[in-house]
């Protein structure tokens, strides 16, 4: 009777150590989004300025400056809903349009010399390296909390305890982000 006491002790020990490792873990997944969501909202405040900023100069390229709000708002709807994969492919979008709104200023040199448009570039690229890296310890992560649920014995009580995997950040199949930069440097 002891011994059967002692081994019952000892998996309940095990399975609670089980649950409190996933707890922490899930907790970290949370925190992680969470400052991926702080450099978001870092980015839509940026957004606004920068397109009053290059409104005046660029005004061959309204569709990109259109596209760039759009994509904004549609980022910030689905932050507020808070679906996973309608937030991941929205902030796809936003980050397609904003590369193709970086690059757009490359080709006009007063926009780049432009003291009020120059320091909104800088703050915005050092904010989409911050998203970057923060989506980068997300998905570290995420891949941790998801391996711990799939190995054994974890993935025998994962689930009985109402443990899910999360979603990765990645990019949409369909995304131009995924196709090869052209480069061409004949002048």
């Amino acid at each position: 009777m002891i011994i059967l006491t002692i081994v019952l002790l000892a998996v309940v020990m095990w399975v609670v150590l089980i649950f409190n490792g996933l707890i922490k873990l899930r907790n970290q997944v949370a925190n992680a989004f969470k400052q991926i969501d702080v450099q978001l909202k870092r980015r839509y405040d940026l957004i606004p300025n920068l397109v009053n900023s290059v409104k005046g100069e660029m005004k061959f390229e309204q569709s990109t400056l259109e596209k760039v709000i759009q994509a904004r708002a549609a980022a910030m709807n689905a932050g507020a809903a808070g679906n996973m994969n309608e937030i991941l492919a929205k902030e796809g979008m936003l980050t397609q349009a904003l590369g193709k709104l970086i690059a757009l200023t490359e080709n006009y040199p007063n926009l780049k010399a432009n003291e009020s448009v120059k320091p909104l570039m800088e703050e915005l690229t050092h904010t989409e390296n911050q998203i970057g890296f923060a989506r980068q310890f997300y998905n570290d992560i995420v891949t941790k909390f998801n391996t711990e649920q799939q190995v054994f014995p974890n993935n025998m009580f994962a689930a009985m305890m109402g443990f899910s995997s999360a979603v990765l950040f990645e990019l949409p199949q369909d995304s131009a982000d995924r196709e090869v930069p052209k480069v061409d440097l004949a002048v």
